[in-house]
């Protein structure tokens, strides 16, 4: 699998995790209206760092990227698909000399704007960005979402203090300090084992949503729209839970049986402990099909991937 995020035009879910093979079919496959590009980003998402590919049928691709800032964006033109594939997958593969043979050239992206630092008093700015840092240390945020929470963070009716620019400034500047703080970890952590079990209760039929909703009246509304027509029972987790988990206080997970019933909710439950601890990770639930399942001990590393 190609270590990358694939956006398209027509509103599909972005694809996290490609293989080539993939990758290759969806540039044969842009060309007409509503599916003219797709945009390339790596794992774990860098600030400035990207690949994309225009094409409309019957034309040329146009094929960029972007290494590190403004001044190092490049643009060519290709009259194939097979020299974009092979252009894009060296690019997600990080092959040296990947953009070789091509005759690229710089893309003027006009003159930078300085961002003004953020004018803050001290009290604002610490909320700022323990809010971030709250986020951010979840996981499952992109940078622009991440962005966002910095921009309306402080918000008030009388006042936004924080720029969108120095919004941006300040979620890329922490996610870059999150990226190096994980590059020093080792092997599977405990967030990857509840996306394995999570897997696993999906290939027996149980419907299985990680940081999904806002609270549980919305999550107890909405899981049932996710599930296919066969799912017998539904787990999730809300970003609420999300924010407990990275704050150390351990995971509550939302269960149930599409029947409604107590002994369908109990047997659920049963298979999601199981799973879980399948996967190395340890429960407490006291069988009561009213009561939610706890994760913990958890060490919340959640991998960016953006």
């Amino acid at each position: 699998m190609l270590e990358i995020v694939v956006k398209t035009e027509n509103w599909e879910p972005r694809r996290v995790r490609v293989a080539a093979e993939e990758l290759a079919g969806l540039v044969r496959r842009i060309g007409r209206d509503g599916d003219r590009f797709l945009v390339l980003q790596r794992i774990p998402d860098l600030p400035d760092s990207f690949a994309q590919v225009w094409h409309e049928t019957g034309g040329d691709y146009t094929l960029e990227h972007r290494d590190g800032s403004a001044d190092r964006h490049f643009q060519v033109l290709v009259d194939t698909p097979e020299a974009v594939i092979a252009a894009l997958t060296g690019w997600a593969r990080q092959e040296s000399g990947w953009d070789a043979g091509l005759a690229w050239s710089p893309v003027d992206m006009g003159p930078v704007v300085d961002v003004p630092p953020l004018d803050l008093e001290e009290e604002n700015r610490k909320e700022l960005k323990r809010r971030v840092r709250e986020v951010l240390v979840g996981g499952y945020a992109t940078r622009a979402e991440l962005a966002e929470v910095a921009e309306e963070c402080l918000v008030t009716k009388d006042s936004r203090p924080v720029s969108r620019e120095q919004a941006i400034a300040l979620a890329d500047r922490m996610w870059l300090e999150r990226v190096a703080e994980q590059a020093e970890w080792q092997g599977e952590t405990d967030p990857e084992r509840l996306t394995r079990a999570f897997a696993a209760l999906r290939g027996s039929g149980i419907t299985a949503r990680e940081n999904f909703t806002c609270c549980r009246n919305c999550g107890q509304a909405e899981i049932g729209g996710e599930s296919d027509p066969d799912a017998r029972g539904f787990v999730y987790f809300h970003t609420q839970c999300t924010d407990s988990a990275a704050a150390g206080q351990g995971l509550t997970l939302l269960y149930g049986g599409f029947d409604g019933s107590p002994e369908t909710t109990t047997a659920i439950g049963h298979e999601i402990v199981a799973a879980l601890e399948s996967a190395g990770l340890h429960t407490e639930w006291d069988q009561d099909p009213t009561r939610a399942i706890t994760v913990t001990p958890l060490d919340w590393r959640r991998r960016l991937i953006g």
